[in-house]
């Protein structure tokens, strides 16, 4: 049996670790020149930048596809837990950090929210709860078709996940500090969507950080991907960069192969899409070939937020940032309804991650400052780079960060480079946002409802967006196959 994968990125290539495992031919291709999607390793300048994703949890799904592919642990990247890890800021000069250590944020609590200190033990176990029932029965399973919705465990456990409270009022329960509410509404930026419409189920994610941890790779988060390359490699599994599949190749209800941008026809018992479906697939079907994704249909789908980075190589070192540091908007709500209206915020929350901080290697002149704003997704008229630019900087200014007089690399990227880079729909960075119920828990499926033999995998489709969901999406689809071929043996 051999499986076609088309785009290396996290789920691509955890798939392929998995399928190559097992005794499957695999063979990947990937239009850019790197592996990882997002996941991409900016070096110029002398400085180091992760592109994406600058947050780490769950480590141990990554460490699970780098053990599948024997990649022993000593050749594994490391991942350093930071215990501090984010620092929520104000211009009023209020900061409220995030942290696993519960003393220190019961400190804090004392004197921004006394209340909150009192509760703060059941917020956690609340927020584990959550994730406990989301990862026993969703997040490790494919959903193919509507029959996998057709389950009353689902739909019992489905209830028991707040799905019909906003992230931000469940939040509100326990927090009456605006401020400590923001900063962990703020984690609905991690799936691209709203904190006043995402359900509360994605509250999980406190648990992930504020109790599991948040984790830094020494050497760049960026080490993963390629870690996983070695491991699908290792395994026997043909990697392919720079290397686009411009067709898929069709014959009745299966696909039979994929065409390249040379011409060159390649055979496939099975294809997997590792990319953003909504963007990618009419990019490789015709829309006769796609009844059940019609571009009518595909246009229905609420975008995930985009991003406006700025990439900046410091010649000295500011004291005052962390490694991971957020510089609040004074009113969180109004940059969300910005943002829905296709507008970029007058007033945007600035996050800064500087690894410099935590591995001074990466950046031996200076800070390496990756400077995140959320954007809305590519619209018919775009920003001008350099206006927007100045807003961030004058923002920074104002929170006493004087980035701007010491740069001395800089790189700006927008939607419209997110969109033709990654194909990404829109340039959305999560694939369809989770600001509907239907959208946060019926994602498109991970198999075609139009060919038995092509299924898909990331953050577009199920379980979600976000690093450690898209190689569990890679992995779910690759167990789903692993099982079908033995049963066929």
């Amino acid at each position: 049996m051999k499986t076609v994968i088309v785009g290396g990125g996290l789920g691509g290539l955890s798939a392929a670790v998995s399928l190559a495992k097992e005794g499957v031919e695999v063979e990947l291709f990937e239009k850019n020149d790197h592996f990882g999607g997002k996941m991409m390793p900016v070096d110029e300048g002398g400085y180091h930048f992760d592109f994406g994703p600058n947050t780490i949890t769950m480590p141990h799904v990554f460490q699970n596809v780098m053990d599948e592919g024997r990649l022993p642990r000593s050749e594994q990247p490391v991942f350093h837990k930071l215990t501090n890890h984010t620092r929520n800021q104000w211009e009023d000069g209020t900061v409220f950090d995030l942290s696993t250590d519960r003393s220190y944020i019961k400190q804090q609590l004392q004197k921004l929210d006394p209340k909150a200190e009192s509760t703060y033990d059941d917020f956690l176990k609340e927020a584990e709860r959550l994730y406990d029932l989301s990862n026993r029965h969703f997040i490790n399973r494919s959903f193919l078709s509507f029959k996998d919705y057709i389950s009353l465990e689902l739909a019992v456990n489905t209830m028991k996940v707040r799905p019909f409270q906003s992230m931000n009022s469940f939040f509100s329960k326990y927090f009456s500090h605006q401020g400590i509410v923001q900063s962990l509404n703020r984690y609905a930026t991690y799936i691209g969507s709203s904190p006043y419409r995402c359900p509360a189920t994605f509250a999980m994610i406190a648990h992930l950080e504020l109790n599991d941890g948040v984790y830094y790779v020494k050497g760049g988060n960026t080490r993963i991907a390629a870690a996983f390359v070695k491991a699908a490699r290792n395994q026997g599994a043909k990697l392919h960069s720079g290397t686009e599949v411009t067709r898929l190749l069709t014959s009745k209800n299966k696909i039979t192969g994929v065409q390249l941008s040379n011409g060159e026809k390649i055979h496939a018992d099975h294809v997997i899409l590792n990319g953003d479906l909504l963007h990618t697939l009419p990019r490789l079907l015709n829309k006769k070939e796609r009844r059940s994704l019609s571009d009518r249909s595909i246009e229905r789908y609420d975008p995930s937020v985009s991003a406006f980075v700025i990439m900046a190589g410091l010649n000295t070192k500011i004291s005052e940032l962390h490694h991971h540091h957020v510089f609040f908007s004074s009113d969180y709500e109004k940059e969300f309804k910005e943002l829905t209206h296709g507008q970029y915020s007058s007033d945007p929350t600035v996050y800064i991650c500087t690894s410099s901080k935590s591995d001074a290697e990466v950046s031996p002149r200076g800070d390496n400052c990756f400077i995140l704003v959320n954007a809305p997704p590519v619209q018919s008229s775009s920003i001008e780079k350099e206006a927007y630019k100045k807003v961030i900087y004058d923002k920074l200014h104002r929170n006493h960060i004087e980035i701007k007089k010491h740069v001395s690399f800089e790189k700006v990227i927008g939607p419209e480079d997110i969109e033709s880079q990654f194909y990404s729909f829109k340039g959305a960075l999560y694939g369809p946002s989770s600001n509907t119920k239907v959208q946060a828990f019926r994602r498109p499926y991970n198999q075609s409802q139009d060919y038995s033999n092509l299924y898909f995998c990331g953050g577009s489709t199920h379980p979600g967006g976000g690093s450690p969901m898209v190689v569990l999406s890679g992995q779910n689809v690759a167990h789903h196959l692993i099982g079908k071929r033995l049963s066929m043996e």
